[in-house]
């Protein structure tokens, strides 16, 4: 398994860094449903004669394999399991249902916002069902082009699917141990919104941005934040206005800034991180 899924098992063993409990539905988990599914195994034999300039055919074929994963009923052994660790979670905690290609993150293809995350959900049934909804995200329109231009084939990009504790952030944002634009690795560069990351890495809300380097931050720019998206109680999640004074305000203080370069120290190459914070917690 690669992807979001090992990177975080990586950040859990570092000392210092907390990750959200959770587990991963394998990748190897996700074959075997594609092996079991002729309906799918089928159209994506038909997906792979399929070139960029055939966009009514691609529309159609991913239509079709995308009804059919969320037709899927998941195999018994994995519904075992499933029930297996929300019994050690507490079944009516809410979780994060994340995709995690292994085509993510590579020197030439990042994949960024090609799959599908689902947050806040609460329940067995519905942890199911967006498990299936991640697998068929991976066979989007937009995915599917993406593969087509990267010279993918869609037989060899895998999806393992993460379930991870959610966490009700006042803030949330992304970390990058080497600056983005430049590539130097002395400079963190780091993202902040208000509530969920969910609106940042959608690109509903220009975020703060922040560069530290020798704990010393070296530049600050304070975006006008007007969207942010919570958490419902029932579960699920909602867009709504930011309150009108804290649309200029600053999301992270000083010294939050510099507790996360502090962070990023801990490690000693270059990692992205999503960040959050709830009542000065990270």
């Amino acid at each position: 398994m690669l992807g979001k899924g090992a990177n975080l098992g990586e950040l859990s063993l570092i000392e210092g860094i907390c990750v959200l409990d959770g587990f991963c539905i394998s990748t190897e988990a996700f074959k075997k449903v594609i092996d079991a599914t002729p309906l799918v195994s089928e159209l994506l034999a038909k997906l792979s004669l399929m070139k960029l300039g055939d966009q009514e055919q691609i529309h159609k074929y991913s239509s079709e394999i995308r009804r059919a994963f969320e037709e899927i009923t998941i195999p018994e052994k994995i519904q075992e399991g499933l029930t297996r660790h929300l019994t050690r979670f507490g079944e009516n905690n809410a979780f994060a249902i994340r995709s995690s290609a292994t085509a993510e993150d590579l020197p030439t293809a990042s994949f960024a916002g090609q799959q599908d995350t689902y947050l806040n959900i609460i329940g067995k049934e519905a942890i199911l069902q967006h498990i299936s909804k991640c697998w068929a995200s991976l066979f989007s329109e937009r995915a599917i082009t993406y593969h087509l231009q990267n010279g993918f084939d869609h037989h060899t990009v895998y999806l393992s699917v993460i379930v991870q504790k959610m966490v009700f952030p006042q803030a949330a944002g992304i970390m990058v141990t080497a600056n983005p634009v430049s590539g130097n690795r002395k400079v963190v560069s780091i993202d902040a919104s208000f509530g969920l990351g969910e609106a940042l890495v959608s690109g509903l809300v220009n975020a703060d941005v922040y560069k530290v380097r020798n704990g010393q931050i070296t530049n600050t720019k304070i975006s006008n934040k007007q969207l942010a998206i919570y958490a419902l109680p029932t579960g699920g999640t909602k867009q709504r206005e930011i309150e009108l004074d804290l649309q200029n305000q600053q999301v992270l203080t000083n010294d939050h800034i510099l507790q996360l370069e502090h962070i990023a120290d801990i490690r000693s190459k270059p990692i992205l991180a999503t960040l959050r914070i709830s009542n000065g917690v990270w």
